[in-house]
């Protein structure tokens, strides 16, 4: 997995066309980019995420931000006490 300016990307390699595939991912838009090394793989890879960087900036768009993969979850402290409350999580599972 390469990264780039917070941007990740996923790429599979085409064993009949000899040539490797990749997809910028954790965005709602699709950003690919293709190459026949390593080399130009990394190459294309962040030449993709500048142009969308730059397409985001001309439509006057935020691009979108890779998920950090965190979930944060916030539970109101008088929604459970302990243990009672552990046993009725159990319970409801």
């Amino acid at each position: 997995m390469m990264k780039y300016k917070e941007y990740a990307d996923k790429t599979e390699y085409d064993d009949k066309a000899e040539i490797f595939h990749g997809e910028v991912i954790g965005l709602r838009d699709v950003v690919t980019f293709q190459g026949s090394s390593v080399a130009e793989l990394k190459k294309f890879f962040r030449e993709s995420v500048d142009e969308y960087l730059a397409f985001c900036k001309r439509m006057d768009k935020e691009p979108d931000i890779p998920a950090s993969g965190k979930l944060i979850l916030r539970i109101p402290q008088n929604s459970i006490t302990a243990p009672q409350s552990v046993q009725n999580l159990k319970e409801a599972a």
